[in-house]
């Protein structure tokens, strides 16, 4: 379902909006994503960013000949071959739009250690690839990211406001939700004593630092949404049966930023997993709508 930011919400638990639905699935659309998605485009070009501290960003540019341009960004320790992130990237090449995908700092292919935290830093390695497609006249027309990627794309949108259309896939509202979960009850007291912990999990193994801790649970997304301009065009993704990122948070986005529409993919999980299909279609609908807003002459 399609949620415009039109609506009152009547409970913090689960609200009762009042609001249209529009169905925004397209069957043919789907078809060709259960296709694509398993033969995954043959000329993606491999690009090298340096970010502002000569670290080397390293992405795949889905080259259409559009003059548009999508960046795409990932989530907490993943990358740019983030299933749901190569099926958009393939989403969108079927409509004709090219796309970047790439790895933040210490992520996937790109140079740097990998921190915990970090969101602003993120935003500004997301800010060195818009002024590298801007340079080279293809100034990016959409920013899309998924999950701490949702985060990074809006608060870039707040800081750097150059970019109309935003989307952000099951983005966390709420940073100090899910510290504990992850890291215990006594998540604090260690890392006052110690300065660190070492956190392991089915990837692996992490090191979170008293700094990037603090970093995460000082982002305040709600500050932040208030800052984006209200000619920005922001869609919100989530999954209404999100385990990692809770509905509400998306909830809590629809409320507060003015230009905002809010789609529920019933019965998907944070990574869409049973449901990439719609989550590519739903995505690629709004950031053609938006890029043909952009064509049309203003009065």
């Amino acid at each position: 379902m399609l949620l415009s930011n039109s609506y009152s919400l009547t409970s913090p638990k689960f609200p009762s909006p009042k609001l249209t639905l529009h169905h925004n699935r397209s069957p043919k659309r789907i078809v060709r994503m259960s296709q694509t998605s398993e033969n995954p485009v043959k000329q993606q070009l491999k690009i090298i960013v340096p970010n502002k501290h000569g670290e080397k960003l390293v992405g795949l540019l889905h080259d259409t000949g559009s003059g548009e341009i999508v960046i795409l960004c990932h989530g907490f320790r993943s990358s740019k071959e983030t299933k749901s992130i190569a099926n958009i990237a393939v989403a969108l090449e079927n409509e004709g739009i090219s796309s970047f995908r790439f790895d933040f700092a210490g992520n996937g292919e790109s140079e740097g250690t990998f921190q915990y935290g970090h969101y602003r830093r993120e935003a500004d390695d997301l800010h060195a690839v818009v002024q590298h497609f801007s340079g080279e006249n293809r100034v990016p027309s959409a920013i899309l990211g998924h999950s701490k990627g949702g985060d990074v794309v809006l608060l870039y949108a707040s800081k750097y406001h150059d970019i109309p259309t935003v989307v952000n896939v099951s983005g966390r509202y709420d940073m100090k939700r899910g510290v504990k979960e992850r890291f215990g009850e006594d998540f604090m007291e260690t890392i006052k004593k110690e300065g660190f912990f070492d956190v392991q999990d089915k990837r692996g193994s992490y090191h979170v630092t008293e700094e990037s801790l603090m970093d995460r649970l000082s982002t305040d997304m709600h500050e932040a949404c208030l800052q984006i301009d209200k000619d920005c065009r922001v869609l919100t993704v989530h999954g209404s049966a999100d385990e990692v990122i809770a509905i509400e948070d998306a909830l809590e986005f629809a409320k507060i930023i003015p230009n905002h529409k809010l789609h529920i993919v019933e019965g998907a999980n944070h990574n869409y997993s049973s449901h990439q299909a719609e989550l590519a279609s739903v995505v690629v609908d709004f950031i053609k709508t938006s890029l043909q807003q952009d064509k049309q002459p203003t009065s």
